[in-house]
C-alpha cells in the first residue's frame, strides 16, 4: 500500500508534529512559533488520516476549514469550532515568516486546538 493511502502512515507523522510542538514550548525560553507551525501541522495530518481511513480524496492544502469540511461530507463530525481551525490553519504559513511572532498564549492554544483534534482522531481511528 502507497503510505499516502494508509491512515497509520498520517498518524506516524502526526505525532511527530505533536512532540515536536510540545517540545518547543517545553524549553526555558519557548518556541512559540515552531510549536504553532507543528500543532497546525499535527492536526492537518491528522484530519487527513480520517479521510484516508474512509477512503476520499483530498487536494494538498493546510487549510483546515477545507479539511474539516470535507471531514463533514465524509460522515466524521470532528465538532472543533470553525473559528479555532481557521487560527490554527493560519499557523502553517504565518509562523513561518518573520514578523508575525506568536505569543505564549497563542502557542500554547495552537497546542490545545492540534489535542482536541488529535484526541477525536485518535478515538476515531481505534488507535490507543
Amino acid at each position: 500500500m502507497n503510505e499516502e493511502h494508509d491512515p497509520l502512515a498520517w498518524i506516524s507523522i502526526a505525532e511527530e508534529d505533536f512532540a515536536v510542538a510540545q517540545s518547543a514550548l517545553r524549553r526555558k525560553k519557548p518556541l512559540t512559533d515552531i510549536a504553532s507551525f507543528h500543532a497546525q501541522q499535527c492536526a492537518e495530518k491528522y484530519l487527513k488520516a480520517m479521510l484516508v481511513a474512509r477512503g476520499k480524496v483530498f487536494p494538498k492544502t493546510h487549510d483546515l476549514i477545507m479539511l474539516n469540511n470535507l471531514c463533514a461530507q465524509a460522515g466524521i463530525l470532528v465538532g472543533i469550532d470553525p473559528k479555532r481551525l481557521n487560527t490554527l490553519s493560519d499557523n502553517a504559513v504565518r509562523s513561518r515568516y518573520p514578523g508575525a511572532a506568536q505569543t505564549l498564549d497563542e502557542a500554547r492554544d495552537a497546542l490545545e486546538i492540534a489535542k482536541a483534534v488529535r484526541k477525536f482522531a485518535r478515538k476515531f481511528l481505534n488507535v490507543k
